[in-house]
């Protein structure tokens, strides 16, 4: 069960921690929105009339802070560089889009600061991806009067198979284009929501971005289909490519399963290099958000090619190799199919 949210004395501010009271909040947008027009009016010595005028047409939208008449769009604010690009495809100019952490960062570890928090507070709605990926978010959240949705609600989950996380949800079920599509209905739903004026337009969106997203996913199967089954094995520093290696028919091996504090036991590092040797496994792969340190441990032990950096926990920035979801997931896949074909066992 999800916790509540323990800000505030009145019922009206009380709803259950994931279920969101957007009636409530279009509300305080609309007092947001206000605040603002109130303040500039004041400066330019306009009358106590006016003033009162502004508040009733702000009490009277309805609408997600005044999003559809032209003032300030309501903010959504996710966790990380990948959900934010996923919901701008579907907030298109609507919205305002923020993440959280910047580009480069480690989503599973991060720590929030206090301007982190006072981001956070502003915020219209917040998106989590959800299945234990963001280990601080609910004490982030908690005394947060802000709704929140998460978006990986629906997908099929993979289950964590090895270490201490055996057992528990692989969190990125979003290196998979077909559950980002289930990404992207929750985004719809939680946008209509927020600001029903613009429900058409984020269907629309949606819809368009769900066709590009399936058109990367073919893409994706058909860039990996013609690898040899000697080929076939996916070899990185986190277990973080289980939903991409099962729609593209690959094995996943990795040295840890989910980026922790402590990663890359003498163990791990062991094991790995045993399967890297036994299945002749041509190239090896890490990820951006972490050092190869370890996997450059399993390529001087058995001389396998270090495929390159794939990019899962974050994007780049602009002028980088992936400063889109549709561009990492085409990344990657390049990446993948380039270091096991053309690498010599």
């Amino acid at each position: 069960m999800r916790r509540a949210s323990h800000c505030g004395a009145g019922s009206a501010s009380r709803r259950m921690f994931g279920m969101p009271n957007f009636p409530f909040r279009r509300a305080k947008v609309a007092a947001r929105t206000f605040a603002r027009t109130s303040a500039a009016f004041r400066a330019a010595g306009a009358s106590a009339v006016v003033l009162l005028s502004l508040t009733l047409a702000a009490c009277g939208s309805g609408s997600g802070g005044g999003a559809a008449g032209g003032g300030d769009k309501p903010v959504v604010l996710t966790t990380f560089t990948v959900l934010a690009d996923v919901a701008r495809n579907v907030a298109g100019d609507k919205l305002t889009v923020e993440s959280i952490t910047k580009a480069g960062a480690e989503i599973h570890g991060y720590e929030p600061t206090p301007g982190d928090i006072r981001k956070a507070s502003k915020a219209d709605l917040i998106l989590d991806n959800g299945l234990n990926l963001e280990a601080w978010f609910a004490q982030f959240v908690e005394g947060l009067d802000v709704p929140h949705a998460v978006v990986s609600d629906g997908v099929e989950v993979m289950s964590i198979s090895e270490d201490s996380y055996q057992g528990k949800p692989n969190p990125h079920a979003w290196m998979s284009p077909v559950n980002v599509q289930i990404y992207v209905d929750n985004m719809v739903k939680a946008f209509s929501e927020l600001d029903p004026d613009n429900a058409a337009a984020f269907k629309a969106n949606g819809d368009a971005y769900k066709a590009e997203l399936q058109a990367v996913q073919d893409e994706l199967k058909t860039s990996l289909a013609g690898l040899p089954e000697n080929q076939r094995a996916l070899v990185t520093c986190e277990g973080a490519f289980s939903y991409l290696a099962r729609d593209a028919g690959l094995k996943e091996v990795y040295i840890w399963a989910v980026n922790a504090e402590q990663q890359a036991t003498p163990q791990q590092i062991t094991r790995a290099i045993e399967y890297v040797k036994a299945n002749q496994v041509p190239a090896v792969f890490c990820e951006s958000t972490v050092s190869d340190a370890p996997m450059q441990q399993v390529v001087g032990a058995t001389g396998a090619k270090f495929g390159g950096v794939l990019y899962v926990d974050s994007l780049s920035e602009a002028d980088g190799p992936v400063p889109t979801y549709l561009d990492l997931i085409r990344h990657d896949a390049d990446l993948i199919t380039k270091a096991l074909a053309g690498a010599k066992p």
